[in-house]
């Protein structure tokens, strides 16, 4: 018996109701933008908040739930992911909603791109960053995504979510503890959706930011590549891609992986990368970077999962620090 078919066995009767859909030992690298990593042992996309809360409800504390967005900033390792993977429907959770003449209410699993289409219709201003930004609103909410000099605490009024015992919280932008790149809020929320707002703008003035904003991307980033978007975060008083260009990374390839040689702080999936080949190449980067400048460089692409066995990597390839 497989792993997922026996996790959904030892649940039985408790799974009994959900209306969302759960699968077995699904592959990740069907939903992860680099097309590659291990499976998960299930797999469940939950019908709206209600059917998301009677989800957590239903599963035992000690079984690990793993929440996923779009798969865009995402690297599985091949081992795979223990216990429960949920990624919130689109039909569910990826709606908007324009609540007032300056503020949008959004599920947590609408993409950033159609999020700045609404506030374009609704001649909101302040959006027009998330244009460029390839994920979902639920990541950009976690790790407060930003570009063009715009970040998610910004926009943020307040977030609906969940917690592994499902039951609901709202934060204010004060609780989500926003700083570069990251939240401090609890771990363990699924986040379901968020009032979000802006300014009131001309549309012709947001369409032109919007287009300069997709202007820069196709410029400077390998967009029509199997990628995740930037690998690291950019480091006090410098540029990610500007330290990998100096330890001589750019263009650097491992197995099927490649750091980008048009924008050096981006791995891409030449067609036959592993999970292990993408970590490793990012790991050898940073090894460099650290030899090079002295700088630790800090993953932004989330990794998740169980290494396989043989298949461990170490932090800077186990450098001392």
């Amino acid at each position: 018996m497989t792993r997922g078919a026996a996790l959904l066995e030892r649940l039985g009767d408790r799974l009994a109701g959900l209306r969302g859909r759960l699968t077995p030992d699904a592959g990740m690298d069907k939903i992860t933008w680099f097309r590659a990593g291990g499976e998960a042992d299930a797999f469940f996309q939950p019908q709206d908040e209600e059917d998301l809360a009677a989800f957590l409800k239903a599963v035992p504390e000690e079984i690990p739930v793993t929440i996923v967005g779009i798969g865009s900033n995402l690297l599985v390792r091949e081992g795979g992911i223990r216990g429960f993977v949920v990624r919130l429907s689109a039909k569910g959770f990826g709606n908007a909603e324009v609540v007032s003449p300056t503020r949008i209410r959004a599920g947590a699993a609408i993409p950033d791109k159609r999020l700045s289409a609404a506030a374009l219709e609704a001649g909101i201003g302040g959006f027009h960053f998330y244009h460029g930004i390839p994920g979902g609103l639920g990541g950009a909410l976690r790790m407060n995504a930003g570009a063009n000099g715009v970040e998610t605490r910004e926009r943020v009024v307040e977030v609906r979510a969940l917690d592994r015992k499902g039951e609901l919280h709202v934060l204010s932008n004060a609780d989500m503890g926003y700083s570069y790149r990251k939240s401090k809020a609890p771990a363990d929320l699924v986040f379901t959706s968020a009032v979000l707002e802006g300014y009131p703008e001309d549309r012709e003035a947001i369409r032109a930011a919007m287009d300069a904003v997709q202007h820069h991307r196709e410029t400077v980033q390998p967009i029509r590549e199997k990628t995740g978007g930037s690998t690291f975060k950019n480091p006090e008083g410098t540029s990610a891609w500007k330290e990998i260009d100096k330890a001589g990374c750019r263009g650097l390839v491992i197995g099927g992986a490649q750091m980008s040689p048009m924008h050096c702080n981006f791995m891409i999936n030449t067609g036959t990368a592993t999970g292990y080949d993408l970590e490793y190449l990012g790991e050898t980067v940073r090894a460099r970077v650290l030899e090079n400048s002295g700088i630790k460089l800090e993953w932004e692409i989330k990794r998740l999962g169980d290494f396989k066995l043989g298949h461990a990597i170490d932090p800077f390839l186990g450098q001392l620090l």
